[in-house]
């Protein structure tokens, strides 16, 4: 079988260092791919928007299976142009991919079909949210509806910050056309798990859970970003609760969109916050997590192909995943000045030494080949993974090869898994 991957990120890397370990698979090739994703299978430049580019690369390359890794090309409908051509793909249609697409219909569908989340109102107008946030008690979530590259969620902790949140949003316009629509949502406290879960529209298999670190610096401060970091599995998460989240959320989320006639194939990622009352729904949405596949992938045990393939062929209730009990932690290496301005193409250096540990993988995030040299071309430059015996095992590893790697500005945070080692 012939594999195409889409997307350049840290997320697609990792994908396709698994599926180069399936029998099924006899070469992969990465759509545009990475510096570190030439070492799997070819990569080749092409726009990610350009839905008939795709799939004439397809075409030309007799490629069996596409992967879609990033949201934007999901959201745009790139699923049911290969549909139409009847070439295989991994992906939810574009119906379906609404419900990462717009955060109103998500909470729309969710408040219909009862799935818990928290209390939420939708605006298009800048004077008229302002006049609803100055009327309601902080702190206060406001969120673009659309699209925002993981970093259209703001938390306001008073009203003024909550009023320049929706500045940012409708007048100066931070994240375009996404944040022309807002939601203004209830805080709701506790800590966060992400849920990973393959279906083909009426089966579900899950993945183990994993833990996301949102903010730049350690301590959870700073500015929203891609992601700083993950690990797995989550202590925090009892198996009582995850079979609940299993049951209430995912699983009753993919009968509710059946149900409206918008199935959901490919993966639903659950972003589940564990409250005082309950786990309830921050977002969902229709790819693998990044950077939390990176930590969840090193634990599977079992081929990945197959359950990417049962979600094209409705056949998921077929498939099983089995998982390592050893712990992962993912530690995110990024340019200096991320998630604000950074510079790109500045040499990196240690790599080889980095992932001389045969428990350490180095996923390239952020990276280009430049006259045969590595060097940066992202925010989010590199994902350096170990796989331990307990969390201090493997944070100790992750830690002892993000030392070896070395670029001007690189950044990272220093607590990637820190609170769950004290439980785990």
């Amino acid at each position: 079988m012939r594999v195409m991957i889409v997307g350049g990120g840290g997320r697609e890397h990792a994908l396709g260092w698994k599926m180069a370990r399936s029998p099924l698979v006899e070469d992969i090739m990465f759509v545009p791919g990475n510096g570190g994703a030439q070492e799997i299978g070819e990569c080749v430049e092409a726009d990610m928007g350009n839905d008939g580019e795709l799939t004439g690369i397809a075409a030309l390359h007799g490629i069996d299976l596409t992967v879609i890794g990033p949201e934007a090309p999901l959201v745009a409908g790139i699923v049911d142009e290969f549909n139409d051509r009847g070439m295989k793909v991994f992906g939810p249609s574009a119906d379906a991919a609404r419900i990462e697409g717009s955060k109103h219909f998500a909470k729309d569908l969710m408040e219909k079909h009862g799935i818990p989340t928290g209390r939420a109102r939708l605006f298009t107008s800048f004077e008229d949210a302002r006049e609803y946030v100055e009327s309601t008690p902080a702190p206060l979530v406001v969120k673009a509806d659309g699209l925002a590259a993981g970093k259209g969620v703001i938390i306001a902790k008073d009203t003024d910050a909550a009023v320049e949140a929706l500045s940012e949003c409708m007048v100066k316009r931070a994240f375009g056309d996404s944040g022309s629509r807002v939601l203004v949502e209830e805080y709701l406290e506790g800590p966060e798990v992400s849920i990973l879960s393959l279906t083909d529209g009426k089966g579900v298999v899950h993945m183990v859970p994993s833990q996301d670190h949102k903010r730049a610096y350690d301590g959870d401060e700073g500015p929203n970003t891609g992601g700083m970091g993950a690990y797995s599995p989550v202590p925090l998460l009892d198996g009582d609760t995850e079979a609940g989240i299993q049951r209430s959320v995912m699983e009753a989320t993919v009968e509710a969109m059946a149900g409206e006639g918008t199935p959901c194939r490919g993966v639903l990622y659950g972003g589940i916050m564990l409250t005082g009352d309950g786990p309830r729904v921050l977002e969902f949405n229709v790819r693998f997590g990044d950077p939390e596949i990176q930590a969840v992938l090193p634990r599977l045990d079992s081929d990945l192909v197959p359950g990417l393939l049962a979600t094209i062929d409705g056949t998921i209730s077929d498939c099983e995943m089995e998982w390592l009990p050893e712990y992962c932690v993912c530690v995110v290496v990024a340019s200096g000045g991320y998630p604000g301005k950074y510079v790109t193409g500045i040499p990196i250096t240690g790599l080889r030494a980095a992932s001389s540990d045969s428990n350490v993988e180095v996923f390239h995030a952020g990276t280009r080949l430049e006259d045969g040299k590595l060097v940066t071309a992202g925010g989010r430059v590199l994902n350096v993974v170990a796989l331990g015996k307990d969390f201090e095992n493997a944070r100790g590893l992750a830690y002892q090869a993000v030392h070896m790697i070395d670029f001007e500005g690189m950044q990272y945070r220093t607590d990637i898994g820190y609170s769950a080692a004290g439980r785990g």
